[in-house]
């Protein structure tokens, strides 16, 4: 069994406080280099095929902008 995650970010909503970043064991995130129309840097996704789906990330981010989806297959 193959099991797959992936993350969505809603870039829109982050203000770029990095304690997703920072409890990410796998180091998927970073920050991006434009603004959003909230004037903060969001987090990006650089790393996605290390991503593990541990869900880290969406647990401390206090603004709920990540979304994780754990996927299994034969």
């Amino acid at each position: 069994m193959v099991k797959t995650a992936s993350l969505s970010l809603d870039r829109g909503r982050c203000k770029g406080c990095g304690l997703c970043m920072a409890f990410c064991p796998g180091e998927v995130l970073g920050i991006e280099k434009d603004l959003n129309d909230l004037g903060y840097y969001p987090i990006q996704l650089t790393s996605p095929d290390r991503c593990t789906g541990c869900g880290r990330c969406a647990a401390m981010c206090p603004d709920l902008v990540i979304t994780v989806t754990r996927e299994e297959s034969a």
